[in-house]
């Protein structure tokens, strides 16, 4: 298989596994709603309005601008991907990029057209295509879905200023694009000889 095949093969995989996950939780989960597959496994739908564990700013220009710049910055990952396949970089490098790619478009797509295709999901199951969509175009939610409260308690009173407080490891809830850019990032640190090599 040609190293641009591999490319492609790997981000359509990616993208269509990450959006089939998010609309069937969006078309069959009310926000907010939680199965247990395991004690530190948990679906749990939740909607993300901006930047990456939910933080946000800027309100509705700000959305519009984070959503602006990301698909600037998959740009240059397209960019980056091109010329990695055309020095005929190492498989596993190719693989690494296609995911970050993959994670990046994928939430891109929640971002840019989510808004306009889905209505609301509160206290109800969204309808997909539907006739009184919850957005607009270029401020979708992204949708969020895996929790994994692996460990829950309270911190020792010896640490320094967390001392005492309840925390959950790991607290925070993500979808499949962003297991694919950790994954992605996670091969190009373990390849790092390979996907950054020295002329």
């Amino acid at each position: 298989m040609s190293k641009r095949n591999l490319a492609i093969i790997t981000i359509l995989v990616a993208i269509i596994l990450d959006q089939i996950i998010k609309i069937y939780i969006k078309t069959n989960f009310i926000l907010g709603e939680e199965v247990t597959v395991f004690e530190w496994f948990k679906i749990h739908f939740t909607e993300n309005n901006g930047m990456a564990m939910g933080y946000e700013f800027g309100g509705e220009k700000g959305k519009l601008f984070l959503t602006t710049f990301r698909l600037i910055t998959i740009l240059g990952i397209i960019y980056w991907l091109v010329n990695t396949v055309k020095r005929n970089a190492h498989n596993i490098v190719i693989i690494g990029i296609s995911l970050i790619f993959s994670g990046a478009l994928g939430n891109i797509i929640d971002s840019v057209f989510y808004g306009v295709i889905f209505d609301d999901s509160l206290n109800k199951v969204a309808t997909l295509f539907s006739q009184e969509p919850y957005g607009k175009l270029f401020h979708g939610k992204v949708v969020d879905m895996f929790y994994f409260p692996i460990w829950s308690g309270n911190l020792p009173s010896w640490l320094p200023f967390v001392g005492g407080d309840f925390f959950t490891f790991f607290q925070y809830i993500f979808n499949p694009a962003d297991a694919f850019i950790s994954v992605g990032v996670a091969i190009l640190f373990i390849f790092s000889k390979q996907a950054f090599p020295k002329d």
